[in-house]
């Protein structure tokens, strides 16, 4: 059965409204797209939608509670939820570097999870 899909692309301020059709999960064309990035995006959202991860992990002995950190590439959205609660899970010891790998591989991606900043330890200056 033939289904349609809106998306609105993301990759640039023209912000296209983006109607995808597909049958039996075969994508049959894209319309409202300006260019092909907005093509490309509005099959990649319907097929295998991917965010990148932000969150906080905790910290001991921090001059701050908690870390801010980001995944280095997107993961697929699906896993997004049981990403946080694995992180939710990480207690790491100050200091940190800004990069340093905190998760290797989250949820079986091949993705790793970095600081986004760099924290001192509590009794730094």
């Amino acid at each position: 059965m033939k289904s349609k899909h809106e998306f609105t692309c993301i990759n640039c301020p023209l912000s296209c409204s983006l109607v995808l059709s597909e049958e039996d999960g075969e994508v049959l064309e894209v319309s409202g797209a300006d260019c092909k990035v907005g093509e490309k995006y509005a099959v990649e959202e319907f097929k295998d939608p991917r965010r990148t991860l932000s969150t906080t992990v905790k910290v001991k002995g921090g001059a701050l509670p908690l870390l801010p950190v980001v995944s280095a590439s997107p993961i697929p959205k699906r896993l997004v939820r049981d990403a946080v609660r694995a992180l939710a899970e990480v207690v790491l010891e100050a200091p940190v570097a800004d990069g340093q790998v905190i998760y290797e591989d989250i949820m079986g991606t091949g993705v790793n999870v970095v600081a986004s900043r760099t924290l001192g330890c509590e009794h730094d200056g």
